[in-house]
Protein backbone atom coordinates (compact mmCIF):
# COMPACT_ATOMS: atom_id res chain seq x y z
CA UNK A 1 0.00 0.00 0.00
CA UNK A 2 1.40 3.73 -0.72
CA UNK A 3 1.15 6.44 2.04
CA UNK A 4 0.38 10.14 0.57
CA UNK A 5 3.01 11.70 2.35
CA UNK A 6 0.93 15.49 3.74
CA UNK A 7 2.64 18.69 1.79
CA UNK A 8 2.46 20.17 5.09
CA UNK A 9 4.21 19.50 8.46
CA UNK A 10 2.42 18.57 11.11
CA UNK A 11 4.94 20.18 13.36
CA UNK A 12 8.32 20.35 14.20
CA UNK A 13 10.81 17.31 14.96
CA UNK A 14 11.36 17.18 18.83
CA UNK A 15 15.69 17.01 19.51
CA UNK A 16 15.21 15.12 22.69
CA UNK A 17 16.97 12.05 20.77
CA UNK A 18 20.01 13.92 21.04
CA UNK A 19 19.91 16.04 24.04
CA UNK A 20 21.87 13.53 26.54
CA UNK A 21 23.83 10.79 25.96
CA UNK A 22 25.07 8.36 28.31
CA UNK A 23 29.29 7.37 29.11
CA UNK A 24 30.59 5.07 31.27
CA UNK A 25 32.29 6.41 34.56
CA UNK A 26 33.65 10.07 34.99
CA UNK A 27 37.32 9.42 35.15
CA UNK A 28 37.36 7.26 31.78
CA UNK A 29 36.88 10.63 29.75
CA UNK A 30 40.69 10.98 31.21
CA UNK A 31 41.66 8.59 28.67
CA UNK A 32 42.44 9.27 25.04
CA UNK A 33 39.69 6.86 22.74
CA UNK A 34 37.51 7.71 24.88
CA UNK A 35 38.22 11.31 23.96
CA UNK A 36 38.85 10.35 20.33
CA UNK A 37 35.20 8.68 20.27
CA UNK A 38 33.43 11.44 21.89
CA UNK A 39 34.97 13.24 19.06
CA UNK A 40 33.52 11.23 16.41
CA UNK A 41 30.28 10.95 17.61
CA UNK A 42 29.87 15.25 18.01
CA UNK A 43 31.46 15.71 14.57
CA UNK A 44 28.35 13.20 12.89
CA UNK A 45 25.65 13.09 15.39
CA UNK A 46 26.11 16.04 18.08
CA UNK A 47 24.36 15.57 20.84
CA UNK A 48 23.86 18.74 23.55
CA UNK A 49 24.81 16.76 27.21
CA UNK A 50 26.45 13.82 28.31
CA UNK A 51 25.50 11.97 31.68
CA UNK A 52 27.54 9.47 33.75
CA UNK A 53 28.32 8.26 37.22
CA UNK A 54 31.17 8.50 39.52
CA UNK A 55 31.49 12.47 39.73
CA UNK A 56 32.20 12.05 43.27
CA UNK A 57 33.59 8.54 43.46
CA UNK A 58 36.99 8.02 44.91
CA UNK A 59 38.50 7.87 41.41
CA UNK A 60 37.68 11.57 41.16
CA UNK A 61 39.35 12.08 44.62
CA UNK A 62 37.31 15.25 45.07
CA UNK A 63 36.74 14.37 48.68
CA UNK A 64 39.75 15.08 50.53
CA UNK A 65 39.80 14.67 54.40
CA UNK A 66 43.22 15.05 56.32
CA UNK A 67 44.30 15.93 59.65
CA UNK A 68 46.16 18.94 60.66
CA UNK A 69 47.03 19.35 64.60
CA UNK A 70 44.90 17.06 65.76
CA UNK A 71 42.33 18.56 63.69
CA UNK A 72 40.00 17.05 60.87
CA UNK A 73 39.61 19.23 58.00
CA UNK A 74 38.38 18.14 54.40
CA UNK A 75 39.85 19.87 51.03
CA UNK A 76 38.04 19.56 48.02
CA UNK A 77 39.75 19.23 45.09
CA UNK A 78 38.76 19.70 40.99
CA UNK A 79 41.25 18.67 39.42
CA UNK A 80 40.53 15.86 37.28
CA UNK A 81 36.81 17.69 37.10
CA UNK A 82 38.20 20.14 35.58
CA UNK A 83 40.02 18.32 32.63
CA UNK A 84 37.21 16.17 31.92
CA UNK A 85 34.58 18.92 31.61
CA UNK A 86 37.10 21.29 29.66
CA UNK A 87 37.46 18.13 27.84
CA UNK A 88 33.58 17.89 27.06
CA UNK A 89 33.31 22.02 26.25
CA UNK A 90 35.83 22.19 24.33
CA UNK A 91 33.64 19.22 22.26
CA UNK A 92 30.75 20.64 22.21
CA UNK A 93 28.92 19.28 24.66
CA UNK A 94 27.34 20.13 28.22
CA UNK A 95 27.79 17.74 31.63
CA UNK A 96 23.86 16.04 32.57
CA UNK A 97 25.38 16.31 36.33
CA UNK A 98 24.68 12.52 38.41
CA UNK A 99 25.53 13.29 41.76
CA UNK A 100 27.01 9.91 43.03
CA UNK A 101 28.79 8.12 44.10
CA UNK A 102 29.63 8.34 48.00
CA UNK A 103 33.51 8.69 48.58
CA UNK A 104 34.59 6.00 50.73
CA UNK A 105 35.60 8.01 53.17
CA UNK A 106 32.20 9.66 53.81
CA UNK A 107 30.17 6.42 53.04
CA UNK A 108 28.46 5.03 56.04
CA UNK A 109 28.94 1.34 54.80
CA UNK A 110 31.39 -0.67 52.95
CA UNK A 111 28.87 -1.79 49.72
CA UNK A 112 29.52 -1.20 46.05
CA UNK A 113 28.59 -1.73 42.62
CA UNK A 114 30.72 -2.55 39.63
CA UNK A 115 33.92 -3.84 38.97
CA UNK A 116 35.24 -0.19 39.89
CA UNK A 117 33.61 -0.20 43.67
CA UNK A 118 31.54 2.55 43.37
CA UNK A 119 29.84 3.17 46.96
CA UNK A 120 26.29 2.83 47.54
CA UNK A 121 25.72 3.56 50.99
CA UNK A 122 24.16 7.04 52.10
CA UNK A 123 26.81 9.69 54.18
CA UNK A 124 28.08 8.79 57.54
CA UNK A 125 27.17 12.52 57.86
CA UNK A 126 24.79 14.65 55.49
CA UNK A 127 26.43 18.27 56.60
CA UNK A 128 29.61 16.70 55.05
CA UNK A 129 27.71 15.38 52.12
CA UNK A 130 26.17 19.34 51.67
CA UNK A 131 29.55 20.80 52.06
CA UNK A 132 30.69 18.42 49.38
CA UNK A 133 27.80 19.39 47.19
CA UNK A 134 28.04 23.18 47.78
CA UNK A 135 31.56 22.98 47.10
CA UNK A 136 31.72 20.84 43.84
CA UNK A 137 28.88 23.07 42.49
CA UNK A 138 30.20 26.71 43.52
CA UNK A 139 33.51 25.36 41.86
CA UNK A 140 31.59 24.75 38.68
CA UNK A 141 30.23 27.88 38.73
CA UNK A 142 33.56 30.27 39.77
CA UNK A 143 35.08 28.09 36.77
CA UNK A 144 32.43 27.77 33.70
CA UNK A 145 30.09 31.01 34.70
CA UNK A 146 26.84 30.87 36.44
CA UNK A 147 24.63 31.45 33.07
CA UNK A 148 26.84 28.29 32.01
CA UNK A 149 26.06 25.87 34.67
CA UNK A 150 22.83 26.80 34.97
CA UNK A 151 22.31 24.80 31.61
CA UNK A 152 23.46 21.50 33.25
CA UNK A 153 20.71 19.41 35.65
CA UNK A 154 21.65 18.30 38.45
CA UNK A 155 20.42 14.61 39.31
CA UNK A 156 20.34 12.98 42.63
CA UNK A 157 21.73 9.47 42.28
CA UNK A 158 21.19 6.67 39.81
CA UNK A 159 18.07 4.03 40.59
CA UNK A 160 18.30 4.24 44.18
CA UNK A 161 15.22 1.90 44.35
CA UNK A 162 17.24 -0.92 43.48
CA UNK A 163 19.75 -2.27 46.42
CA UNK A 164 22.39 -2.62 44.61
CA UNK A 165 22.78 1.28 43.66
CA UNK A 166 21.50 1.85 47.36
CA UNK A 167 21.61 0.34 50.18
CA UNK A 168 18.94 -1.54 51.17
CA UNK A 169 16.97 0.16 48.00
CA UNK A 170 15.60 2.74 51.07
CA UNK A 171 13.30 5.01 49.95
CA UNK A 172 13.07 7.27 53.27
CA UNK A 173 16.69 7.69 52.96
CA UNK A 174 17.05 8.66 49.62
CA UNK A 175 14.48 10.94 50.73
CA UNK A 176 16.77 12.47 53.13
CA UNK A 177 19.51 12.47 50.63
CA UNK A 178 17.70 14.36 48.00
CA UNK A 179 16.45 17.12 50.33
CA UNK A 180 19.46 17.87 51.83
CA UNK A 181 21.57 17.74 48.07
CA UNK A 182 18.77 19.50 46.18
CA UNK A 183 19.02 22.68 49.31
CA UNK A 184 22.87 22.50 48.75
CA UNK A 185 22.51 22.93 45.01
CA UNK A 186 20.10 25.82 45.62
CA UNK A 187 22.16 27.41 47.92
CA UNK A 188 25.21 27.77 45.47
CA UNK A 189 22.15 29.40 43.14
CA UNK A 190 18.74 29.03 43.10
CA UNK A 191 18.31 28.77 39.05
CA UNK A 192 20.32 25.61 38.73
CA UNK A 193 18.35 22.99 38.07
CA UNK A 194 18.36 20.06 40.70
CA UNK A 195 16.10 16.65 40.09
CA UNK A 196 15.80 13.01 40.45
CA UNK A 197 14.94 10.44 41.75
CA UNK A 198 16.78 8.31 38.72
CA UNK A 199 14.68 5.37 38.96
CA UNK A 200 15.31 1.90 37.02
CA UNK A 201 12.76 0.34 35.53
CA UNK A 202 10.11 -2.26 37.10
CA UNK A 203 9.93 0.04 39.92
CA UNK A 204 6.89 0.36 41.82
CA UNK A 205 4.46 3.77 41.58
CA UNK A 206 4.70 4.31 44.95
CA UNK A 207 8.85 5.32 44.42
CA UNK A 208 7.65 8.15 42.22
CA UNK A 209 4.10 9.55 43.90
CA UNK A 210 6.01 8.88 46.91
CA UNK A 211 8.83 11.28 45.57
CA UNK A 212 6.14 13.81 44.63
CA UNK A 213 4.29 13.62 47.84
CA UNK A 214 7.73 13.68 49.60
CA UNK A 215 8.94 16.88 47.88
CA UNK A 216 5.86 18.81 47.99
CA UNK A 217 5.05 18.22 52.41
CA UNK A 218 8.65 19.71 52.81
CA UNK A 219 9.00 22.01 50.11
CA UNK A 220 11.78 20.41 48.93
CA UNK A 221 12.81 22.00 44.93
CA UNK A 222 12.64 20.03 41.98
CA UNK A 223 13.02 21.33 38.45
CA UNK A 224 12.74 17.60 36.92
CA UNK A 225 11.68 14.12 37.05
CA UNK A 226 14.00 11.42 35.68
CA UNK A 227 14.04 8.14 35.12
CA UNK A 228 15.31 4.86 33.07
CA UNK A 229 13.95 2.55 30.49
CA UNK A 230 15.14 -0.95 29.38
CA UNK A 231 13.02 -3.34 27.88
CA UNK A 232 15.09 -6.66 28.19
CA UNK A 233 14.49 -10.02 30.45
CA UNK A 234 16.27 -11.62 33.46
CA UNK A 235 19.90 -12.45 32.41
CA UNK A 236 21.00 -15.75 30.94
CA UNK A 237 25.19 -15.94 31.96
CA UNK A 238 27.51 -17.39 29.80
CA UNK A 239 31.47 -16.83 30.21
CA UNK A 240 31.82 -13.15 29.40
CA UNK A 241 28.29 -12.19 28.02
CA UNK A 242 24.67 -12.31 29.15
CA UNK A 243 21.63 -13.58 26.60
CA UNK A 244 18.65 -11.85 27.15
CA UNK A 245 14.69 -12.24 25.62
CA UNK A 246 13.38 -8.69 24.77
CA UNK A 247 9.90 -6.75 24.72
CA UNK A 248 8.59 -4.69 22.03
CA UNK A 249 9.88 -1.80 21.39
CA UNK A 250 6.61 0.29 22.17
CA UNK A 251 7.87 -1.17 26.12
CA UNK A 252 9.94 1.48 25.51
CA UNK A 253 7.71 4.30 24.98
CA UNK A 254 5.45 3.29 27.58
CA UNK A 255 7.89 3.59 30.11
CA UNK A 256 8.73 7.26 28.63
CA UNK A 257 5.00 7.79 29.25
CA UNK A 258 4.91 6.79 32.88
CA UNK A 259 5.84 9.50 34.95
CA UNK A 260 3.53 12.08 33.75
CA UNK A 261 0.70 9.27 33.97
CA UNK A 262 1.76 8.43 37.23
CA UNK A 263 2.39 12.20 38.23
CA UNK A 264 -0.88 13.32 37.27
CA UNK A 265 -2.56 15.70 39.78
CA UNK A 266 0.77 15.93 42.21
CA UNK A 267 2.87 18.98 41.72
CA UNK A 268 5.31 17.55 39.87
CA UNK A 269 3.18 16.92 36.83
CA UNK A 270 4.06 19.67 34.80
CA UNK A 271 7.78 19.68 35.49
CA UNK A 272 9.91 18.43 32.58
CA UNK A 273 10.93 13.89 32.39
CA UNK A 274 14.19 13.03 31.35
CA UNK A 275 14.53 9.46 30.46
CA UNK A 276 18.56 9.46 31.68
CA UNK A 277 19.08 5.98 30.39
CA UNK A 278 17.58 3.96 27.30
CA UNK A 279 18.59 0.90 25.45
CA UNK A 280 17.30 -2.55 24.43
CA UNK A 281 19.32 -4.14 27.33
CA UNK A 282 20.49 -3.11 30.69
CA UNK A 283 23.37 -5.41 30.90
CA UNK A 284 27.20 -4.06 28.96
CA UNK A 285 27.46 -7.86 27.83
CA UNK A 286 24.52 -8.62 25.87
CA UNK A 287 25.50 -8.91 22.14
CA UNK A 288 22.57 -7.40 20.88
CA UNK A 289 23.75 -3.67 21.17
CA UNK A 290 26.18 -4.94 18.41
CA UNK A 291 23.60 -5.84 15.76
CA UNK A 292 21.34 -4.57 13.24
CA UNK A 293 18.40 -5.73 15.06
CA UNK A 294 19.28 -3.23 17.35
CA UNK A 295 19.31 -0.17 15.62
CA UNK A 296 15.90 -1.50 13.54
CA UNK A 297 14.63 -1.85 17.14
CA UNK A 298 15.19 1.34 18.26
CA UNK A 299 14.34 3.33 14.94
CA UNK A 300 11.02 3.67 16.29
CA UNK A 301 11.85 5.38 19.63
CA UNK A 302 13.84 7.68 18.54
CA UNK A 303 11.19 8.24 15.97
CA UNK A 304 8.40 9.15 18.80
CA UNK A 305 9.92 9.38 22.10
CA UNK A 306 10.49 13.36 21.69
CA UNK A 307 6.74 13.35 21.51
CA UNK A 308 6.97 12.05 25.33
CA UNK A 309 9.58 13.33 27.07
CA UNK A 310 12.21 16.31 27.35
CA UNK A 311 15.40 14.10 26.72
CA UNK A 312 16.37 10.17 26.30
CA UNK A 313 19.61 9.56 26.99
CA UNK A 314 21.12 6.35 24.94
CA UNK A 315 23.41 4.10 27.06
CA UNK A 316 26.15 4.80 26.31
CA UNK A 317 28.47 6.48 23.09
CA UNK A 318 31.34 4.52 23.90
CA UNK A 319 32.35 0.75 24.89
CA UNK A 320 34.87 2.37 26.61
CA UNK A 321 32.92 1.46 29.64
CA UNK A 322 33.91 -0.69 32.55
CA UNK A 323 31.03 -2.15 34.72
CA UNK A 324 31.61 -5.54 34.68
CA UNK A 325 35.08 -5.53 34.27
CA UNK A 326 37.77 -4.66 31.22
CA UNK A 327 36.21 -5.89 28.71
CA UNK A 328 38.05 -8.70 26.75
CA UNK A 329 37.21 -8.40 23.17
CA UNK A 330 36.66 -6.00 20.87
CA UNK A 331 32.56 -6.84 20.24
CA UNK A 332 31.44 -7.92 23.44
CA UNK A 333 27.70 -6.38 24.02
CA UNK A 334 29.03 -3.56 24.97
CA UNK A 335 26.39 -0.47 25.35
CA UNK A 336 28.34 2.08 22.84
CA UNK A 337 26.98 3.27 19.62
CA UNK A 338 31.16 2.66 19.23
CA UNK A 339 33.10 0.24 20.28
CA UNK A 340 36.78 0.60 21.30
CA UNK A 341 39.53 1.95 18.93
CA UNK A 342 35.92 3.82 17.17
CA UNK A 343 34.41 1.17 15.19
CA UNK A 344 30.95 2.10 14.36
CA UNK A 345 27.56 -0.05 15.25
CA UNK A 346 24.84 -0.28 12.84
CA UNK A 347 22.84 2.07 16.25
CA UNK A 348 24.93 4.59 15.61
CA UNK A 349 24.41 5.21 12.05
CA UNK A 350 20.72 5.21 13.08
CA UNK A 351 21.89 8.20 15.44
CA UNK A 352 23.49 9.77 12.60
CA UNK A 353 20.80 9.32 9.91
CA UNK A 354 18.58 11.32 12.60
CA UNK A 355 20.99 14.04 12.66
CA UNK A 356 20.57 14.81 9.05
CA UNK A 357 16.84 14.80 8.95
CA UNK A 358 14.79 18.04 8.41
CA UNK A 359 13.11 20.37 11.20
CA UNK A 360 10.11 19.86 10.16
CA UNK A 361 7.78 16.68 10.72
CA UNK A 362 5.41 15.65 7.07
CA UNK A 363 4.67 12.06 7.98
CA UNK A 364 5.40 9.39 10.52
CA UNK A 365 4.32 5.64 10.50
CA UNK A 366 5.15 2.28 12.05
CA UNK A 367 8.17 2.09 9.62
CA UNK A 368 8.89 5.27 8.71
CA UNK A 369 9.74 9.12 9.34
CA UNK A 370 9.56 11.88 6.88
CA UNK A 371 10.85 15.48 7.10
CA UNK A 372 11.35 18.50 5.40
CA UNK A 373 13.94 21.42 6.09
CA UNK A 374 14.02 25.25 5.53
CA UNK A 375 15.41 24.79 1.97
CA UNK A 376 13.34 22.34 0.49
CA UNK A 377 15.17 19.27 1.14
CA UNK A 378 12.69 15.86 1.96
CA UNK A 379 14.30 13.62 4.14
CA UNK A 380 12.81 9.83 4.87
CA UNK A 381 13.91 7.18 8.01
CA UNK A 382 12.61 3.53 7.19
CA UNK A 383 12.99 0.42 8.82
CA UNK A 384 12.32 -2.98 8.76
CA UNK A 385 10.23 -3.45 11.81
CA UNK A 386 11.77 -6.17 13.99
CA UNK A 387 10.25 -9.12 15.21
CA UNK A 388 11.14 -9.87 19.16
CA UNK A 389 10.17 -13.40 19.21
CA UNK A 390 12.56 -14.94 17.40
CA UNK A 391 10.08 -17.04 15.64
CA UNK A 392 9.83 -14.66 12.32
CA UNK A 393 11.97 -15.30 9.22
CA UNK A 394 15.61 -15.37 9.87
CA UNK A 395 16.81 -15.01 6.03
CA UNK A 396 18.49 -11.83 5.92
CA UNK A 397 16.96 -10.98 3.00
CA UNK A 398 13.40 -11.40 3.98
CA UNK A 399 11.74 -7.73 2.58
CA UNK A 400 9.70 -5.55 4.23
CA UNK A 401 8.18 -2.63 1.92
CA UNK A 402 8.01 1.29 1.73
CA UNK A 403 5.90 2.38 -0.45
CA UNK A 404 5.38 6.63 0.00
CA UNK A 405 3.98 9.86 -2.34
CA UNK A 406 6.37 12.47 -1.55
CA UNK A 407 5.60 15.98 -2.07
CA UNK A 408 8.84 17.25 -3.37
CA UNK A 409 7.37 20.69 -5.23
CA UNK A 410 8.94 21.95 -8.10
CA UNK A 411 8.11 22.93 -11.57
CA UNK A 412 5.95 19.87 -13.65
CA UNK A 413 8.78 17.03 -15.36
CA UNK A 414 11.30 17.88 -12.53
CA UNK A 415 13.34 16.01 -11.12
CA UNK A 416 14.87 15.27 -7.13
CA UNK A 417 18.26 13.73 -6.70
CA UNK A 418 17.81 11.08 -4.09
CA UNK A 419 20.96 9.41 -1.88
CA UNK A 420 20.11 6.48 0.00
CA UNK A 421 22.45 5.39 2.80
CA UNK A 422 21.51 2.16 4.30
CA UNK A 423 22.74 -0.55 6.96
CA UNK A 424 21.56 -3.87 8.15
CA UNK A 425 22.74 -7.31 8.37
CA UNK A 426 24.84 -7.03 5.40
CA UNK A 427 25.54 -3.32 5.02
CA UNK A 428 27.23 -0.59 7.57
CA UNK A 429 27.40 -4.06 9.96
CA UNK A 430 30.93 -4.55 11.58
CA UNK A 431 29.79 -6.73 13.97
CA UNK A 432 28.65 -9.05 10.69
CA UNK A 433 32.41 -8.71 9.49
CA UNK A 434 34.05 -9.72 12.66
CA UNK A 435 32.07 -12.44 13.06
CA UNK A 436 33.28 -13.70 9.55
CA UNK A 437 36.53 -12.95 10.77
CA UNK A 438 36.67 -15.48 13.63
CA UNK A 439 35.12 -13.16 16.06
CA UNK A 440 39.49 -11.86 16.58
CA UNK A 441 39.60 -10.68 20.17
CA UNK A 442 42.27 -7.86 19.97
CA UNK A 443 42.07 -7.47 15.77
CA UNK A 444 45.11 -6.56 14.11
CA UNK A 445 45.71 -2.73 12.44
CA UNK A 446 44.42 -4.36 8.79
CA UNK A 447 41.33 -6.30 10.67
CA UNK A 448 40.72 -3.07 11.93
CA UNK A 449 40.71 -1.18 8.99
CA UNK A 450 38.92 -4.24 7.36
CA UNK A 451 36.05 -3.55 10.49
CA UNK A 452 36.17 0.35 9.97
CA UNK A 453 35.34 -0.26 6.19
CA UNK A 454 32.69 -2.93 6.73
CA UNK A 455 31.07 -0.44 9.47
CA UNK A 456 30.12 2.41 6.45
CA UNK A 457 26.54 2.29 5.16
CA UNK A 458 26.10 0.93 1.98
CA UNK A 459 25.20 4.31 -0.17
CA UNK A 460 23.75 4.91 -3.47
CA UNK A 461 22.09 7.66 -5.99
CA UNK A 462 19.47 8.16 -8.46
CA UNK A 463 17.09 10.72 -9.78
CA UNK A 464 13.41 10.77 -9.41
CA UNK A 465 10.73 12.16 -11.50
CA UNK A 466 8.30 14.84 -10.21
CA UNK A 467 4.68 14.64 -11.52
CA UNK A 468 2.67 17.01 -9.95
CA UNK A 469 5.11 18.14 -7.14
CA UNK A 470 5.32 14.17 -6.14
CA UNK A 471 7.84 11.86 -6.23
CA UNK A 472 7.22 8.48 -6.16
CA UNK A 473 9.67 6.17 -3.65
CA UNK A 474 9.28 2.64 -3.26
CA UNK A 475 11.63 1.35 -1.09
CA UNK A 476 13.00 -2.87 -0.21
CA UNK A 477 13.87 -3.35 3.03
CA UNK A 478 16.02 -6.73 3.83
CA UNK A 479 16.15 -7.75 7.42
CA UNK A 480 16.73 -5.41 10.37
CA UNK A 481 17.83 -2.87 7.78
CA UNK A 482 17.15 0.77 8.80
CA UNK A 483 17.86 2.95 5.54
CA UNK A 484 18.30 7.19 5.39
CA UNK A 485 16.62 8.66 1.74
CA UNK A 486 17.51 12.33 1.10
CA UNK A 487 15.57 13.94 -1.90
CA UNK A 488 16.86 17.41 -3.16
CA UNK A 489 15.35 19.18 -5.90
CA UNK A 490 17.55 19.54 -9.01
CA UNK A 491 17.95 22.92 -10.21
CA UNK A 492 19.11 21.48 -13.73
CA UNK A 493 22.43 23.66 -14.80
CA UNK A 494 23.35 21.06 -17.68
CA UNK A 495 24.95 23.57 -20.50
CA UNK A 496 23.07 23.75 -23.94
CA UNK A 497 25.85 22.02 -25.96
CA UNK A 498 26.45 19.34 -23.50
CA UNK A 499 26.04 15.41 -26.07
CA UNK A 500 26.39 12.39 -24.18
CA UNK A 501 27.39 10.78 -27.33
CA UNK A 502 30.72 12.98 -27.53
CA UNK A 503 31.92 11.58 -24.21
CA UNK A 504 34.62 9.16 -26.64
CA UNK A 505 34.92 11.75 -29.21
CA UNK A 506 31.81 10.89 -31.48
CA UNK A 507 30.90 13.85 -34.16
CA UNK A 508 28.64 16.26 -32.52
CA UNK A 509 24.59 15.35 -33.39
CA UNK A 510 22.61 17.50 -35.76
CA UNK A 511 20.93 20.38 -34.09
CA UNK A 512 17.17 18.55 -34.22
CA UNK A 513 18.95 15.31 -32.65
CA UNK A 514 20.21 16.56 -29.64
CA UNK A 515 18.98 15.23 -26.55
CA UNK A 516 17.50 17.32 -23.76
CA UNK A 517 20.19 18.74 -20.91
CA UNK A 518 21.43 16.10 -18.40
CA UNK A 519 19.26 12.93 -20.35
CA UNK A 520 21.50 10.56 -21.86
CA UNK A 521 20.85 9.40 -25.13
Amino acid sequence: MQISVPDQPSGRLPDAWRRCVGTGRFDLALRRDYQESLALVQREIGFTHIRGHGLLSDQMAVYRPYEYQGVRHVRHSFTYVDQVIDAYLELGIKPFLELGFMPSELASGDQTVFWWQGNVTPPRDHKEWAALVKATLAHLVDRYGLDEVRTWPVEVWNEPNLEPFWAGADQDAYHRLYEVTAHAVKDVDASLQVGGPSLAPGYEERWLTGFADFVAARSVPVDFVSRHAYTSGPAQQVPFGTHQTLAPAAGLLEQFAAPRQQLKGTDLAALPVHITEFNSSYRPDNPLHDTALNAAYLAPVLAAGGDLVDSFSYWTFSDVFEEVGVPTALFHGGFGLLTHRQVKKPTYHLYAFMARMGELVLARGDDHLVTRDADGRVTVLAWAPVDVTGEGPTDKHCAHTVRLSIPVGGPENASVYVQRSSVGEEAGNAWTAWCEMGRPRSPLPRQLDALREAAEPARSHHSLPVVAGRAEVDLTLSRHEVTLLELTPVRDETPEWWDERRLLGAEPAEPTDIPDAGVPA
